[in-house]
């Protein structure tokens, strides 16, 4: 901005200038207030000669731009947030900086304004003047009265003590991180007025965030429709206690699923039969569950006493559906990991022979560049790409087989461009990473939908059949290792997940209304033979078991009734009065009026039968089986109660993002230094914030 008269305003004193044309460096003249100047002097400056020393700029505003040269007699002053540019100098003309000032005190700068909105940041305000500087200048320039009602930036250290705890909880910091001194170090020079709060401050923070947040999870849970389930996942530790995490899984009023981690308990002694049913008990009675329990999914075999221990304990506040056969489940994700992690010990020299030649390939550049030679010169149509395999995710182990398996003829032939790598892998071991593979297909299809989508229990019984149909088919093959393999895997299967879950995953398939009993009857028929019908039967008599235990149960309250108008208030009692003395008929036909609701409800079908009579709907990819029962509550009010509960109930007891761990998981160090309410708290509120 140019200024009319030939003056520099040097902060908020203008220094009038004699001669607009002299060729005057275009730094800025910093003077004293009153301090005179010769400018006949200044003219005959010989520029060629070395400039004085000039004074730093005292003006607290050069903290927040910066002077940039656009051309050789032009200069402007740059904002170091929004990057705007202002006029400084042009030629021997230089502006003030009443107007920078105003860009940062006033709340033009875009980039300070939403700072403002997240209060994480002071405002620039100018220092108070003494009483001598407070003298008006000679010249101003004008302020808007917009501008001057734009409100001062805050900073609020509640706010800030509320985000550090977040960031704890959200992101698994120590609680110590707020006495570390680097730590300190960062938050004082980013905020010098924050006053950094204690272990135990911060501490009392993460767990009012908690108390907070599970009064919202409690409103959820006191105003569901239905049931909920739990799954048990146990944590190991390196003193010895152990863990258990309890989420919970449920089907709101909108037929959305949830799963929400409810409780971290402390066991003093994990492996006993007591463990679980205590961790369970001390679930219900925090949640004020008590009668809402439908299953319980645990992520590890239980022994015949530990189960029905459990069904004892539960049995007691909780009414006992199916005689408890589906209170207690097996997690489908930990009994695959067992089953491959067994299977690959049981081949480990052939497994460590091609993670070698792996290794040999992708330890240096020229290696992997002679391999996909040789894999162009041999036509290998493959496209799988080598990879080093984690021990620790089963599925990295699987695609490091397959990859290697589709490129075994390249590794056949690579000693002859590299006479370095030796020890490949026969034709012979070659055969049975291929069995290895192909046994291990199914298991890593099942487990990759559980952990790439939310399906629901009714996506898995055709998974779990399909698993166990193909290894019995395999159970026959003549060759002596597929299978004894195809035998091994086949028990594992079954007695750790198919004989436990079988029918409870039967009864989730029949309320998908794309499959119901005709998926049941088709599956057993390959896999139990003669003994097929039987099978049948059992879950055919166990959904209409369960259905009648539903109709016995209460029905949830019906929406309030419209109010009626004042003015016909009398008259609908009257009408009330006259049909109900009518509809009896007198006392002595009471009875009557019972047997003919008793015997019409026994002559007409009941809903389940409707349901499994009506045809099988055509099968879509992406055909959503709650927001069909959702649209279809009003004619299977009572089947539609029961299919939502049966829907919650979960095939594991892990997160998708753990569903190919090889181990269990273990509770670090720090966490078990802390008190048990506070691990709860950090790990529950870390699921909830998330």
């Amino acid at each position: 901005m140019e200024i009319e008269n030939p003056e520099a305003a040097i902060g908020d004193e203008l220094v009038p200038l004699e001669d607009d044309s002299q060729n005057l460096d275009t730094e800025m003249l910093l003077l004293e207030p009153n301090h005179e100047v010769d400018m006949m002097t200044l003219s005959t400056v010989d520029l060629q000669q070395p400039q004085p020393k000039r004074r730093k700029k005292k003006s607290i505003v050069w903290e927040h731009f910066t002077i940039e040269s656009v051309s050789p007699d032009c200069r402007r002053a740059y904002c170091n947030q929004c990057k705007q540019s202002f006029a400084y100098s042009t030629g021997s003309k230089v502006a003030g900086t009443s107007h920078l000032k105003r860009h940062i005190a006033k709340g033009t700068c875009s980039v300070a304004q939403r700072y403002q909105e997240r209060n994480q940041i002071v405002a620039y305000s100018a220092p108070a003047k003494s009483a001598a500087a407070s003298e008006p200048p000679r010249r101003r320039f004008r302020t808007s009265h917009a501008a001057a009602a734009v409100p001062y930036l805050s900073f609020d250290a509640d706010r800030s003590r509320h985000e550090i705890a977040r960031m704890i909880i959200m992101h698994d910091y120590p609680l110590h991180m707020v006495e570390h001194p680097g730590f300190l170090a960062f938050v004082r020079n980013l905020q010098p007025q924050f006053d950094m709060v204690s272990f135990n401050t911060v501490q009392g923070d993460c767990v009012a965030t908690y108390l907070r947040e599970k009064q919202n999870v409690q409103k959820v849970i006191d105003g569901l429709p239905g049931r909920i389930c739990l799954t048990l996942d146990i944590w190991s530790s390196s003193r010895t206690v152990g863990y258990v995490f309890i989420t919970g899984l449920f089907i709101d009023a909108d037929w959305k699923l949830h799963r929400k981690l409810l409780n971290v308990v402390m066991e003093t002694c994990p492996e006993s039969d007591a463990a679980l049913g205590h961790s369970v008990a001390a679930c219900l009675s925090d949640w004020n569950m008590d009668g809402k329990l439908f299953s319980v999914t645990i992520n590890r075999p239980l022994a015949d006493a530990a189960a029905d221990h459990l069904r004892a304990l539960l049995s007691v506040k909780n009414p006992m559906i199916l005689d408890g056969q589906l209170l207690v489940g097996n997690c489908l994700a930990r009994s695959l990991s067992d089953i491959v992690q067994q299977s690959l010990a049981r081949n480990h020299h052939i497994v460590s022979k091609v993670r070698d030649s792996v290794k040999y390939v992708k330890s240096s550049e020229s290696r992997e560049e002679k391999f996909d030679e040789l894999k162009e010169q041999l036509r290998v149509p493959s496209t799988k790409k080598l990879a080093i395999d984690d021990p620790k995710h089963w599925n990295t182990t699987y695609e490091m087989l397959s990859a290697a398996s589709e490129l075994k003829q390249v590794f056949s032939c690579l000693d002859t461009p590299d006479p370095d790598y030796k020890d490949a892998p026969t034709p012979e071991e070659w055969k049975r990473v291929e069995v290895l593979c192909s046994f291990f297909k199914p298991l890593f299809d099942t487990a990759a939908l559980l952990a790439s989508s939310s399906a629901t229990m009714n996506a898995f019984f055709h998974e779990a059949w399909k698993i166990l149909f193909e290894l019995s088919r395999c159970s026959a093959s003549e060759d002596p290792f597929a299978s004894d393999l195809a035998k091994f895997m086949r028990g594992k299967f079954d007695d750790w997940y198919w004989k436990g879950c079988s029918f409870v995953l039967a009864v989730a398939v029949v309320v998908d209304p794309r499959f119901k009993m005709k998926l049941v009857e088709f599956s057993f028929s390959k896999i139990y033979g003669d003994e097929a019908a039987s099978q049948v039967k059992v879950v055919d008599d166990g959904i209409h078991e369960l259905f009648r235990e539903y109709v016995t149960l209460p029905s949830p309250p019906p929406p309030p009734p419209p109010l009626a108008h004042p003015a016909h208030a009398a008259e609908d009692d009257e009408a009330d009065g006259a049909r109900a003395a009518s509809s009896n008929g007198g006392s002595e036909l009471g009875d009557f009026d019972a047997y003919i609701m008793e015997t019409t409800n026994q002559m007409e079908k009941s809903e389940l039968d409707r349901y499994l009579e009506e045809s099988l709907l055509p099968r879509v990819q992406d055909f959503d089986v709650t927001r069909w029962w959702k649209a279809n509550r009003m004619n299977y009010p009572t089947l539609s109660r029961m299919a939502r509960d049966i829907l919650s109930i979960p095939v594991c007891t892990v997160p998708p993002w753990a569903v190919f761990d090889a181990t269990g998981k273990e509770m670090d160090g720090y966490r078990c230094s802390l008190r048990p309410e506070t691990v709860e708290a950090l790990e529950c509120a870390k699921d909830w914030l998330r």
